[in-house]
């Protein structure tokens, strides 16, 4: 048996005329494992993660799922896997329960929905109409129509995109269960703290690429430092050469109406931002500083936000 719950190879998807979603992108997710595919929407997260579940063909590229190849035995395959879409709509009339039941039935084996139910906090609410779930509700249902099948390996795509704060949390400690249990998680999301917290590795996907791979601290540590400095100035006068020549500064690039600073040592490089400003005349209109983020990581690898 592979060690791998997940390989792909040269992935590619082109959609006509001329777009091109996935552009050679490999991935390798271990067994037990917690991945994290990070990017800002249009990054391709969604399409290549359709084209592992196998929604979508691919144009290019070799994709294997728990060992086996979707043209194997596809139905064989997708009983091992549980799928949480991006947006998921259920029957409006139907109960929670009798969506579970529905669920339970296209499965050999699983959990009862009763165990269920209790996995996602649902159990107050089993009696209720989906119709009169709330968002959070709703998506905590979606979620367990996916566990219903104890399955290897659970796809969640964006799964908190929307919540409240609470919802949110409660989904996070169901991924975290998930994991405990020993199943693969691969987990596609723009939210960086939920990465951080989640996530065993990740890969953070750029137009359709994976520009960089590694555990959350391994990236941060490598990319973007350990502290950053956002400022701002009321005059458009700041050399970008002379503030990287500054003691402590490790890199310095614009960032729309201020600039960001990759400190090494705050203690060293805020003190010589502060006196080269204030010698050359520049008034400083704001000052931020911050531990350095997957968020960070991002910014430093394409100059651009995740919400850009």
């Amino acid at each position: 048996m592979s060690d791998l719950a997940i390989r792909c190879r040269g992935l590619v998807k082109r959609y006509p005329p001329d777009v091109l979603a996935v552009d050679g992108l490999d991935l390798e997710v271990a067994r037990g494992e917690c991945f994290g595919l990070l990017g800002p929407n249009g990054a391709g997260k969604t399409t290549t993660i359709e084209i592992l579940e196998g929604l979508v063909p691919p144009t290019a590229g070799e994709v294997e799922l728990l060992g086996r190849r979707w043209t194997d035995a596809p139905r064989a395959l997708r009983a091992r896997l549980g799928i949480t879409l991006q947006e998921t709509r259920l029957p409006e009339r139907l109960t929670v329960a009798e969506i579970l039941r529905l669920f339970r039935s296209f499965y050999r084996r699983g959990r009862t929905v009763a165990e269920v139910l209790a996995l996602v906090g649902l159990e107050e609410k089993r009696s209720a109409r989906y119709e009169r779930l709330s968002g959070g509700q709703k998506q905590r249902l979606a979620m367990a129509c996916a566990l219903v099948s104890e399955p290897e390996l659970l796809f969640l795509d964006e799964p908190t995109t929307g919540l409240d704060p609470q919802s949110r949390r409660h989904l996070w400690d169901v991924v975290v269960e998930t994991r405990r249990r020993g199943h693969t998680v691969l987990l596609t999301t723009h939210y960086m703290d939920e990465a951080e917290r989640l996530c065993d590795r990740v890969a953070i996907v750029d137009r359709g690429k994976v520009i960089a791979l590694g555990t959350p601290r391994e990236l941060v540590a490598r990319v973007a430092g350990t502290e950053v400095v956002e400022f701002e100035t009321a005059a458009d006068a700041v050399d970008e050469a002379a503030l990287r020549a500054l003691p402590g500064i490790a890199a310095a690039a614009r960032d729309g109406a201020g600039w960001r600073l990759t400190v090494a040592e705050l203690h060293v490089g805020v003190p010589a931002l502060l006196g080269h400003l204030q010698a050359r005349g520049i008034p400083l209109t704001a000052l931020a500083t911050h531990r350095a983020s997957l968020e960070d990581v991002f910014v430093t690898l394409t100059g651009r936000r995740l919400n850009d």
